[in-house]
């Protein structure tokens, strides 16, 4: 057998917008609203500097049903470019492009393939002695195990193309659930998977490879996002390369801000942490959420009037590069305070912790608190209220009280020592 190399993507998500990501003077707005259209470009150039002999898509190309044409009108233009290259791609749906989904339709190409819904298809690749195996999903939920009823595998080189979530990847829905042995013992060379958003290689000897999506689409999907280059050579998978295509980069920007004595000097120690990142996402847009740590001398001042601080970060982002947008601003930082000794006095100090702390332990009490507060909480604007945590959520409460206890106990403390 000959050698060939193809490329194995999924969860393109195709005009998906992204997620957490509040508009603000500055921000890189408009290339945002492109990026999974250019993960897309990028995904077709790297086909064709490669001259890969075949592209396989594991599911999810599109997040939905189209809200117009031009969704459909980008894949096949970029589609039609392979083709001109003479570069075959062959596809499965998944749940977000399942059948029952997409309303919309346009010309099938020829030389794009997508897999049965009804039953698993297997496809003799042209020119080469290989046979991709799969079944795109019919309905957005497939609860069956598809992989069970895939066929057994032929001469040459097989591939099986499946969207599944194995047997769970949390917090990704389990669809086409299946176990690792039975895909490890079905006999394929290759499981071409998706559904996954992180990248992972599940098994080698056959290889079983979740190439994660092509483009990060919110805060939980950091790092470098794009396909899989798999080289085979004598009935053998020889190598695998992630390549990135991604041209937005999501980041968790965390800064110790312990040593710094103020706002001025916790403000310039995050701007070495977000050149950092900006150098590591290697020209892209960087989405940062920023996490200020470290028990502090500045943090009363940082916690004083967050909005303002959010502005201050947003502006320090923007002096750093103009392709840096902060989805959220996360300040974890405390008073560089012996917490035990203070307990143990008998002031104002004292009482107000032992207050906190029965407050924190009683449920009945915070709700008691809550319902206290719900005036106030009412007239807050709505804008305000959505950058504010949900205090009904027991965790969210318990935080918010270690928040005050810090504000709190920094500014009583500062007043005493004055």
């Amino acid at each position: 057998m000959s050698g060939f190399r193809f490329l194995h993507c999924a969860d393109i998500h195709l005009d998906s917008p992204l997620r957490g990501l509040s508009a603000y003077m500055g921000a890189p707005v408009e290339e945002v609203r492109s990026a999974t259209r250019r993960a897309l470009e990028n995904l077709t150039r790297l086909a064709m500097d490669e001259a890969v002999d075949f592209v396989v898509i594991a599911g999810d190309l599109y997040d939905g049903d189209w809200k117009d044409f031009q969704t459909g009108l980008f894949f096949t233009q970029q589609m039609a470019r392979l083709g001109r290259a003479g570069i075959r791609v062959y596809m499965v749906l998944g749940n977000h492009d399942a059948a029952a989904i997409i309303t919309k339709s346009l010309p099938r190409q020829d030389h794009v393939r997508i897999l049965s819904t009804k039953r698993p298809e297997s496809v003799a690749v042209d020119g080469l002695d290989v046979t991709i195996h799969g079944q795109s999903f019919a309905t957005r939920v497939v609860s069956d195990d598809l992989a069970a009823r895939y066929p057994a595998p032929m001469a040459g080189f097989n591939i099986g193309l499946l969207h599944t979530s194995l047997s769970g990847r949390p917090p990704h829905d389990p669809y086409a659930p299946c176990r690792l042995e039975q895909l490890v013992n079905h006999g394929y060379d290759y499981w071409a998977l998706g559904h996954v958003h992180a990248r992972e290689i599940v098994h080698e000897g056959p290889h079983i490879v979740f190439p994660g999506n092509l483009q990060g689409r919110n805060i939980r999907e950091t790092g470098a996002k794009g396909a899989t280059l798999v080289s085979v050579a004598d009935g053998a998978v020889q190598s695998l390369e992630h390549r990135p295509l991604d041209v937005l980069r999501w980041a968790l920007v965390s800064a110790d801000v312990s040593e710094c004595d103020d706002r001025t000097a916790a403000l310039s120690c995050l701007r070495v942490a977000l050149e950092g990142a900006v150098d590591e996402a290697d020209g892209r847009i960087l989405a940062a959420r920023i996490r200020l740590t470290g028990a502090s001398p500045a943090h009363a001042q940082l916690v004083r009037d967050r909005l303002v601080l959010r502005e201050e970060v947003r502006a320090v982002a923007i002096d750093v590069s103009d392709a840096v947008w902060i989805e959220k601003l996360d300040l974890a930082t405390r008073p560089a305070l012996d917490r035990a000794a203070l307990r143990g006095q008998d002031d104002a100090v004292g009482e107000l912790l032992a207050l906190l702390d029965s407050l924190s332990a009683d449920p009945e009490a915070g709700q008691a608190l809550l319902r206290d507060l719900t005036p106030l909480w009412d007239k807050l604007p709505p804008d305000l209220r959505e950058e504010l945590p949900n205090l009904a959520e027991p965790e969210a409460f318990r935080a918010c009280l270690s928040e005050v206890e810090d504000l709190l106990v920094s500014a009583l403390t500062e007043v005493a020592g004055a």
